[in-house]
């Protein structure tokens, strides 16, 4: 795997530095020591090149662009299907922009098609590529729907995600168990009730018991 150039790139529409890869790890060496650790010793010495390259895979979504896995392909054959498309239980692994620590949860997603439609695996690669970013809860959900929107123009978009927050479990308040949700809805979903509810029927007719 190639190390992490120094090219600019874009964070909110921003241009900014990435730094290198050794200056990465520099910092991890940094945090241990500040810690109160000896990054030398034989347990710690490879922690900052292994650190470097999670947060590579954890944070992959500035490098993909959601909306253009959207657009290619999509499908016009559709029999003239113009009814609910929905996924649920979508796994979702992000990271807090506060602590940088992991919320885990799923989303359930759903669009009513305007003449075409996207490959279903599409819609989850689409979850994955938002959620490997920093962020809050209530940002992935606005992305996710705002990307499905922006790349199908279908007639609504409704997002709904459940995600439990370390930031909550491992610190702070310590409430394991606690699933934050947030809802995001676009064109129908947020002028039909009766839309809304039916989509809020199957997402939480999902749950596992």
């Amino acid at each position: 795997m190639s190390n992490i150039s120094t090219a600019q790139f874009k964070s909110k529409g921003a241009p900014l530095r990435r730094p290198t890869q050794e200056e990465a790890e520099e910092a991890v060496r940094t945090l241990i020591a500040w810690a109160g650790d000896d990054p030398n010793r034989e347990g710690l010495k490879d922690t900052p090149r292994r650190v470097v390259e999670a947060f590579r895979e954890y944070f992959r979504g500035y490098e993909l662009d959601p909306v253009a896995m959207l657009r290619e392909p999509t499908f016009e054959e559709v029999g003239g299907y113009d009814d609910l498309v929905m996924l649920r239980d979508i796994r979702v692994e992000s990271h807090c922009e506060h602590h940088i620590a992991p919320f885990i949860g799923v989303a359930h997603v759903a669009y009513l098609p305007n003449g075409k439609v996207a490959g279903l695996s599409k819609l989850a690669r689409v979850v994955e590529a938002c959620s490997k970013r920093l962020q809050t809860q209530e940002t992935l959900s606005a992305e996710i729907a705002d990307a499905i929107d922006k790349a199908l123009d279908p007639r609504g978009v409704a997002v709904m995600i459940e995600a439990e927050h370390q930031c909550m479990t491992m610190r702070g308040v310590h409430q394991p168990g606690v699933a934050a949700v947030t809802t995001r809805f676009l064109g129908a979903f947020s002028t039909d009730s009766a839309l809304r509810d039916r989509f809020l029927m199957l997402a939480n007719g999902s749950r596992r018991r």
